[in-house]
């Protein structure tokens, strides 16, 4: 499914966290079995509302994100569906052991929620940078991970996630981002969306990165340059026909995210073209290093991770190829 480059209402943004909390109490009030798992983050985690619905079917274990995860996984044990949300930096840094042995070593249905992921959380410094956590996630064995793009895609991964069988990670953007989905597109593991064509280059792209990837692919179709721009979705299970196929089709691959580069999206879609179909390439986000204090848009503009960065990584990336 390709989409026109860029939306008409690219430049109006929205609150992804706000369509997570819709759509959760929709589900809740249509099924029973939905409840939420919070760390003392009611607020933060936009579920207010949702705890004034279903007071009986949210529960705050306070600042205590092992036991977060670990009642998590009874609650799916015994049937329910529990949506565990809490910041991404401490979901998944400081449960990462019941993340991988209660909930995914068991199999259990545990939808975990990590709020206000990459640098959404600027000024409060690398505490709080949650860019770690896709490398964490991703290797651990039947946790999907997924990075939905835009509210439309965060109330499909949601409804999505409420139906797996397995457990998942969810992001959940914090700052607002434009709509990129287009009307009818699929939400499924290990499927990404092409939004536009090109020949050149393709972009491959997450979460917030995406409309930044549009923007980019915009600038250089006026200098002359094709831009594929593939939202992945999932980092895992990740669409690997789709990586594949950019890489015969087009002359390089960039990857995006809002996320370190040592074991996120770059590093799967690296493993898997250097074994099956090696192509240049070029990793944008975060290095491996602690991140430095700042708001968060002087932070991605500090990596490089904007519509101008993708941009000139795309440039650089053809002016080798025509060495």
């Amino acid at each position: 499914m390709t989409a026109d480059l860029i939306p008409d209402n690219a430049t109006r943004t929205y609150d992804c966290r706000q369509a997570f909390a819709e759509e959760l109490i929709t589900l809740a009030a249509e099924d029973p079995r939905i409840v939420a798992v919070c760390n003392d983050s009611v607020g933060s985690s936009n579920l207010v509302r949702f705890r004034e619905l279903y007071p009986d079917r949210l529960i705050n274990v306070g600042i205590a994100e092992q036991d977060l995860v670990g009642v998590g996984a009874g609650l799916a044990n015994g049937g329910l569906i529990p949506f565990v949300s809490a910041a991404g930096p401490f979901l998944t840094g400081r449960a990462t052991e019941q993340i991988k042995t209660d909930a995914a070593y068991n199999g259990l249905p545990v939808v975990l929620c990590g709020q206000s992921p990459g640098l959404a959380y600027g000024e409060l410094g690398p505490t709080h940078h949650s860019i770690e956590d896709l490398s964490w996630m991703r290797a651990i064995a039947d946790l999907a991970v997924a990075v939905p793009a835009d509210p439309a895609q965060t109330r499909a991964a949601v409804r999505w996630a409420a139906a797996h069988e397995g457990p998942v990670y969810l992001r959940i953007p914090r700052f607002k981002i434009p709509s990129v989905t287009p009307e009818g597109a699929p939400f499924e593991p290990g499927r990404a969306i092409q939004l536009t064509d090109g020949e050149d280059i393709t972009v491959l792209a997450i979460g917030t990165l995406v409309s930044r990837a549009l923007a980019a692919a915009r600038t250089l179709r006026a200098e002359g340059i094709g831009v594929r721009v593939l939202n992945m979705t999932f980092v895992e299970p990740m669409d690997e026909e789709a990586v594949l196929r950019a890489a015969r089709e087009t002359t390089g691959l960039i990857t995006a995210e809002e996320a370190t580069t040592t074991g996120g999206l770059g590093a799967a879609v690296a493993g898997l073209v250097a074994q099956n179909r090696p192509v240049p390439m070029r990793i944008l986000g975060v290095p491996r290093q602690f991140a430095p204090t700042g708001s968060t848009s002087f932070l991605l503009e500090h990596f490089g991770l904007t519509a101008d960065g993708i941009a000139a990584a795309a440039r650089e990336l053809l002016s080798h190829e025509h060495d």
